[in-house]
This record gives structure tokens, sequence and C-alpha cells, in this order.
């Protein structure tokens, strides 16, 4: 992993790094204090790294501890990324799909293993990779793109109503054409 020289560019390299690998959420424990413990050991070994404090046995425990949780490591990942495309579908406005909604979905319109679409699918990088193709913004531009021919009195609306938003006006441009006219003159 190439770090770069600025302090909190490393920081932030560091602290998502760990925050991929040690992923666990509070409902994963039994109890809060056991929850408070593990984030404390986590926090202490990310400090440690960021300040190069005995790096390498750091490095061996989170080898050790990624191995040994490979599988609730994936399942946070795919959990975490399922919240992102919930929180993403009701900003947009859409009804959050549940698990069974997309079951249902998948097997009705797909087959048997596709993936859904729109959801997300967690990638072995721990980064979500979207799946589906989102809906595409209409063209901005001239009415006759959308099939509205538009006449000479339109057009000159348009123009005025875009000058007056811009805080442009005609007497602005006439007072200081004069102003310059009047300015340039040389009375001897």
């Amino acid at each position: 992993m190439v770090i770069s020289n600025n302090p909190h560019n490393k920081e932030i390299a560091i602290r998502r790094r760990i925050a991929n690998i040690f992923n666990k959420r509070e409902d994963d424990f039994p109890s809060l204090r056991e929850y408070n413990d593990y984030l404390e050991e986590v926090e202490d070994m990310t400090f440690n790294l960021i300040e190069g404090i005995d790096v390498a046995a750091i490095e061996a425990r989170i080898a050790k501890y990624q191995e040994e949780n490979t599988e609730q490591i994936m399942i946070n990942r795919a959990r975490k990324a399922e919240e992102l495309a919930a929180a993403l579908a009701a900003s947009k406005g859409q009804p959050v799909q549940t698990d069974n909604d997309a079951a249902a979905n998948q097997n009705s319109q797909a087959g048997f293993g596709a993936a859904p679409q729109g959801l997300y699918a967690p990638t072995f990088a721990g980064q979500p990779r979207p799946t589906g193709m989102a809906p595409q913004p209409l063209p901005l531009g001239g009415g006759d793109m959308l099939g509205y021919a538009d006449d000479e009195e339109t057009m000159r609306l348009r123009a005025e109503r875009g000058a007056k938003a811009a805080g442009w006006s005609m007497e602005i441009s006439r007072k200081r054409a004069l102003e310059e006219a009047f300015g340039s003159m040389w009375v001897y």
C-alpha cells in the first residue's frame, strides 16, 4: 500500500483500510461493553499505525483477524452496500425494496441467479459496484430539441428574462455607454 507523505492523507487511508476490515456493528456483540472494547482496540491499532508504533505486530494482527473473519467481513460489506442502495433509493423518492421483494422480482423477471436491477453487488475490494442503469437525465437546450418551434416573440422574451436573471438591464448599459462616450471627450 502506497501512502503519501501528507499526514492527513496517510491517516485517511489508514482509517479507511481499518474500517473496511474491522467492520462489525453493535448488534454483532452480546453486550455494549464488548462492542466498546472492540472499538477501543480498533482505535488503538489505528492510532499506532498512523504514528508508526509497532507496525509489524499490528499488520500481523490485522492479517490474522482478516483470515479468521473473512466471511463476517464480506457479510458486513454486503449489508453496508444494501443500506447505501436503500438510502440512495429513498433519496430519489423510490420505494425501498425488501429482500423478499427483490427475490420475487429476481426470480420472475431475470431468472434464478441474476443480480436484481439497481442494487449494489459488493466486490472483493470492498467498494460497492452498481449494477443496472440509472435513469438518464433529459438534455438541456433549445425548445426545438424537444420538438417545439420557437417563434420570434418567445425567443425575445427568453433573452430578456435571461438577461434580467443575470442582473443585466438596458438602463445600466445605456448609462455606461454615455459615461464612456462623454468621458473620452477632450475639451481644449
